[in-house]
């Protein structure tokens, strides 16, 4: 694979990439509005079409549709299968655009879901642009799955990620680079969420308090307990979330409940914490204290195989002259469900930038072309 040629032919198409992006960026998609995910849907499906993919719209009725895009080389469809994935929808508003239009200046290209991850899709077009114009052979069926939902926990796009991962002998995942140096993420930690329900005894809090099971005290309590599961050598982090309670202020509450953000390096950590959770008991006498847990994503943990994809994208932007190092982050993604069915995953392939959710999200544009040069890369290799 001649990684210089293909870097060369992407920066001569520079212009295209970022005339592409602000096209999708323009196309607001936020997660809540099927109409509009489902425009950015068919925006992303047009340019796969022109690319003589085969596209599939995977429908959803109360989300956006997800869109799935095959390629392969050659004649004959390949046994092996490669899957890229990635998603269409963002944090932001209808009509956020007109606060942050896209923009570019500073080496930088600016807007809503730029870095979150609209140039990961550009950066993946531009790879198979790339392959086409260089007549490279993969060995392997390309499948790209572009999800609607993942900014809410991809409820809706999970069976078809895991369907296709199960198919596939690894998966690359265009989230955002971690840091200014555009590392990949070999390593995310899983998510669960729980909630904590007291119920105590009201009363007046003047009068009788003694009568009244103070239920915002108990749920103090049973919050001084939980800080003591947070583990920074296991990378295990719970964190009281949301609190509610009580009524009025001379009313002994009979009523709290906390939610709970719950963070964990290893899948075997998540059942340890699980079971710790569920065996709470009161620590006032009369209180009664009920916890319901559920998980969202596992944790993407950094095997050997993990480890070896890593080097193979090492190994070809070394090729360039250019470093590329690995980190492990606290965020998830879709990557993690993949990573736990044991399918090689390497995440955090897509754009090198900043601001991520926020007012000041961008990208930097002189590794557009970089990155989408590891992309092609590692198609054509794997």
């Amino acid at each position: 694979m001649a990684m210089r040629k293909i870097l060369r032919e992407l920066q001569g198409r520079e212009k295209q990439m970022l005339r592409l992006l602000e096209r999708f960026v323009e196309c607001e998609s936020p997660s809540h509005d099927k109409a509009a995910v489902d425009r950015m849907g068919s925006l992303a499906a047009s340019e796969w079409q022109k690319r003589d993919a085969k596209v599939t719209l995977l429908g959803r009725a109360k989300r956006g549709d997800h869109v799935r895009a095959e390629i392969f080389f050659g004649e004959g469809r390949p046994a092996g299968q490669i899957l890229v994935l990635g998603h269409l929808d963002t944090v932001y508003r209808m009509g956020t655009i007109g606060k942050m239009p896209f923009r570019v200046f500073g080496g930088r290209a600016w807007g809503p879901g730029t870095f979150d991850m609209k140039a990961g899709i550009v950066q993946a077009l531009a790879a198979v642009d790339a392959l086409q114009a260089a007549r490279a052979t993969p060995q392997k069926r390309m499948v790209f799955l572009w999800t609607s939902d993942e900014e809410m926990g991809s409820e809706t796009s999970r069976v078809a990620i895991e369907s296709e991962a199960r198919r596939s002998d690894a998966v690359l995942v265009l989230e955002p680079s971690f840091g200014r140096d555009g590392r990949l993420k070999t390593a995310r930690k899983g998510v669960s969420g729980a909630e904590i329900i007291v119920t105590g005894r009201a009363s007046h809090a003047g009068i009788d308090p003694e009568r009244g099971v103070n239920a915002v005290h108990e749920l103090a309590l049973q919050i001084e307990r939980l800080i003591q599961l947070n583990n920074t050598k296991r990378g295990i982090t719970v964190q009281a979330t949301v609190i509610e309670g009580g009524t009025v202020t001379n009313v002994v509450p009979d009523h709290a409940r906390a939610e709970l953000d719950i963070r964990y390096a290893r899948m075997a950590d998540s059942r340890t914490l699980d079971r710790q959770l569920r065996g709470l008991k009161p620590i006032l006498k009369g209180a009664r204290v009920e916890v319901r847990c559920g998980s969202n994503r596992p944790p993407l943990e950094r095997t050997a195989a993990v480890g070896r994809l890593f080097h193979r994208a090492q190994s070809l932007m070394r090729e360039l002259g250019l470093p590329l190092d690995e980190a492990a982050t606290g965020g998830a993604s879709d990557g993690n469900f993949t990573a736990a069915l044991g399918v090689p995953t390497l995440d955090g392939l897509g754009a090198v930038g900043a601001g991520a959710h926020s007012p000041s999200e961008h990208i930097w544009i002189r590794p557009l072309s970089e990155r989408a040069a590891l992309i092609a890369g590692l198609l054509a290799t794997l």
